[in-house]
C-alpha cells in the first residue's frame, strides 16, 4: 500500500480544515470516515448522488486539507481520517462540527 501526499501535522491550518468541511457532500465524506476508518472512498461515498469525477475532487480537497490520509490499494483508496493530529492542533473543535453534520445530514437528504 502506498501513501498518497499530505499535508505534515504542524503545518494543518484551521482556515484550510473548516474550508474543506464547508461543503455538506465533503461533511457527510467526513462524518462517515470518522465512523468507518479503513474503508474505501467508494465504500463511503456509496448512496450519495455525485459524480465520480466530483467525489474524486472532493477526497482531494479534504487530504490536502489535513482532514483525511488516502493510501492506495491496489485499484481503491484506503481512507483514514486524521483524528489523532486534529484534535491534538485543534483540540475539541471537530468534535461538534461532525456531530452537526449528522443532524444537517439527516435533514438535507444526504443520507
Amino acid at each position: 500500500m502506498r501513501p498518497l501526499p499530505q499535508p505534515p501535522r504542524e503545518s494543518l491550518t484551521l482556515a484550510s480544515v473548516l474550508h474543506a468541511l464547508g461543503d455538506p457532500v465533503r461533511l457527510e465524506l467526513v462524518r462517515r470516515a470518522w465512523a468507518n476508518p479503513e474503508l474505501t472512498c467508494s465504500v463511503l461515498a456509496d448512496g450519495l448522488d455525485v459524480p465520480m469525477s466530483t467525489l474524486s475532487n472532493h477526497w482531494r480537497i479534504l487530504r490536502e486539507a489535513g482532514l483525511i490520509s488516502m493510501t492506495v490499494d491496489g485499484r481503491h483508496r484506503r481512507i483514514r481520517p486524521r483524528a489523532d493530529d486534529l484534535h491534538d492542533r485543534f483540540p475539541g473543535v471537530l468534535d461538534p462540527i461532525l456531530r452537526l453534520g449528522t443532524a444537517e445530514s439527516l435533514n438535507t437528504g444526504l443520507l
